[in-house]
């Protein structure tokens, strides 16, 4: 049976209690989910949106206590129907008829998905573009990739099918030159961090680096730094989940601000996970054109920019990069 999501989803993981046992998965889903219909659950086992220890299933399985679910959600075509445009401001870095490009604020879900229905940059895209690239889920449309809700930076969508196709092919093939900066804790060295990444064993809504998970790499180098904390440059070159946040924990030097992967004893002072996606280098997906892309820096990144190296010092090093 075919699974129709990829490791880039976020699915829900639970664990069969005792008083479940016995209970078949549809139902016990719905129990579970009182959100959704037994309908929907039904759907998703169908399309191979729910395993069982790591395997498809059948609507009529009834699984045993410990065994552990996995669900993606998938939108339906009623799911569809609800998906409305919303009036949401866009700061607008470039855009043409191909494609858009935006400076995501922290705190902004990209696209819809269980708990973020409304007021996503998918809503927002809808209210903004009078036609938009389908794609393969109803609920993603335009979207090529995405951004962490509390990460900031820039933000590409395709207004056409040409475009899309094309865009995800540039990011799949690696075509797709990303800057990111961060504050991070501790001091680290300029080095590549090649550092597989899958799913956590234990925790299983994050990721961790394990040593059989897919290839990660990202590139480091430290614009400046005092005793407590470090500006960095952060070039990932896969597009693993979570990427950037796994692999500055897994050297130490977590990003500050981080609510799963940060510094554990305090969050530096901020609400957020200090990371921004600063510039994005490609080629035009239909002209070829060669396209170098930046997003503002947030206020509260600057902040720390000045007090680690000074306003100008810090630009002269992006100017630099």
């Amino acid at each position: 049976m075919d699974r129709s999501f990829s490791l880039n989803d976020d699915p829900e993981f639970l664990f069969v209690t005792a008083e479940e046992e016995g209970v078949r998965i549809d139902k016990l889903l719905t129990e579970r989910y009182p959100s959704h219909s037994r309908t929907y659950f039904q759907h998703l086992i169908e399309n191979g949106c729910v395993l069982l220890n790591g395997e498809p299933v059948k609507k009529r399985t009834v699984p045993e206590e410990g065994d552990e679910i996995e669900v993606c959600f998938q939108a339906i075509p009623e799911a569809f129907s609800s998906l409305l445009p919303e009036a949401i401001p866009l700061e607008i870095i470039y855009e043409d008829e191909h494609l858009l490009a935006i400076n995501k604020p922290p705190g902004m879900v990209t696209h819809p998905a269980p708990g973020h229905w409304t007021g996503t940059f998918v809503n927002a895209l809808l209210a903004h573009c009078s036609e938009i690239a389908p794609g393969t889920d109803p609920l993603r449309p335009g979207i090529v990739h995405r951004l962490d809700k509390d990460t900031s930076g820039i933000l590409i969508a395709a207004k056409t099918l040409a475009a899309h196709q094309k865009l995800i092919e540039l990011f799949s093939e690696r075509k797709m030159e990303k800057l990111y900066l961060a504050i991070c804790a501790g001091r680290p060295q300029n080095r590549v961090i090649n550092a597989s990444i899958a799913r956590h064993p234990v925790h299983r809504k994050e990721m961790a680096v394990i040593s059989d998970g897919r290839e990660a790499i990202t590139e480091l180098q430290v614009a400046a730094f005092n005793e407590q904390a470090s500006l960095v440059l952060l070039k990932p070159k896969t597009g693993r989940t979570h990427q950037i946040r796994v692999h500055m924990k897994h050297i130490g030097c977590p990003i500050l601000g981080d609510p799963v992967y940060g510094p554990q004893s305090s969050k530096g002072g901020t609400t957020r996970q200090l990371l921004h996606a600063y510039r994005l280098e490609f080629n035009h997906p239909i002209t070829g054109t060669p396209l170098k892309l930046t997003a503002p820096i947030p206020e509260d990144l600057k902040l720390w920019m000045r007090r680690l190296c000074g306003a100008s010092l810090c630009s002269t090093s992006l100017a630099n990069t």
